[in-house]
């Protein structure tokens, strides 16, 4: 277990560096520079406003200087169109919001999809299984700038019952919360049917049935250990995106996330703003998915 937690540790060193220098050099293949569009200047004062930021430089040279900061530092730079204010103040700014929004999402996720997929292998084959599959199947194939746009017509505009846009009460949180929640209940249904089914079909299982074990302490002591882990290693990078914000459920709703700032930051070129997000949401990416590998081992005496 040592070894594979240090192998996940390195291998996700190595994948933030390449997010990193991929990252860094693809904003500056965008066209244009953050001068440029609406804060766009004369000529003479933009090369100045460039040679001040480091700008002029080479593309190596930036790397080399960003990269440095970054390690020796933990700097990750700062905004272009607001002097002063750096990448790490936005980000400690707006990752609260973002993760309540993750939170009541994966809480509204884990309490609708897990019991349907249970619920669904238990009663295979029958019109409670074919139900859970449907719904499941119109949650995965309705994407979420589908499925936000409508909740926000039904309930915020006809019915007049929640906010379609804001973040100032708890109540505000439904809307994306539930739209983000339902898109990934589904794929959690799916999953955990898939592996309850699995395990149903296992010798050790058939044998309890013979011995006369109740049914429900069949599913609940014997078969869900098993059965989640497909589903356990899917709610880690589930969680990461949804703690991180999406990008297109903040932008309809206008919470004022981590996933929003980053549409603006690509609207406006801010090239550390980018940078930043980027690693943050890879070091999530990484983190939660090391300690989804924990949950698995845990779950899984074979992987230990």
């Amino acid at each position: 277990m040592p070894k594979l937690l240090l192998s996940r540790f390195l291998q996700g060193l190595l994948t933030l560096f390449v997010l990193v220098t991929i990252t860094f050099f693809l904003v500056r293949a965008m066209p244009g520079s953050p001068y440029t569009g609406e804060k766009a200047m004369p000529k003479h004062i933009e090369a100045e406003k460039m040679a001040v930021m480091g700008l002029d430089q080479p593309w190596p040279v930036q790397y080399g200087r960003y990269f440095t900061n970054l390690i020796l530092r933990q700097d990750m730079g700062f905004m272009y169109g607001k002097e002063g204010v750096q990448v790490s103040e936005i980000i400690s700014e707006s990752f609260p919001v973002s993760l309540s929004l993750g939170l009541a999402s994966m809480g509204i996720a884990l309490l609708v999809g897990i019991p349907a997929g249970v619920i669904a292998a238990v009663r295979k084959n029958t019109p409670t299984d074919f139900a859970c599959l449907s719904l499941a199947m119109v949650g995965i194939c309705l994407p979420s700038f589908v499925i936000g746009p409508l909740l926000a017509v039904f309930f915020g505009l006809k019915l007049q019952a929640l906010n379609v846009a804001g973040w100032a009460s708890p109540t505000d949180w439904i809307l994306p919360a539930v739209t983000l929640g339902m898109i990934n209940a589904a794929y959690l249904a799916r999953l955990s049917r898939g592996g309850m089914l699995d395990i149903l079909n296992q010798d050790y299982i058939r044998t309890a049935k013979a011995k006369g074990v109740p049914g429900a302490r069949i599913v609940i002591r014997h078969a869900l250990r098993g059965g989640l882990i497909p589903a356990v290693a899917f709610i880690g990078p589930a969680f990461a995106g949804m703690i991180s914000g999406s990008f297109v459920i903040e932008t309809i709703f206008q919470i004022p996330g981590m996933g929003q700032h980053f549409i603006n930051a690509v609207t406006d070129k801010e090239y550390f703003l980018i940078q930043g997000l980027v690693l943050f949401y890879g070091f999530l990416i990484v983190a939660v998915n090391l300690l989804a590998d924990l949950a698995q081992i845990a779950l899984n005496p074979r992987m230990r």
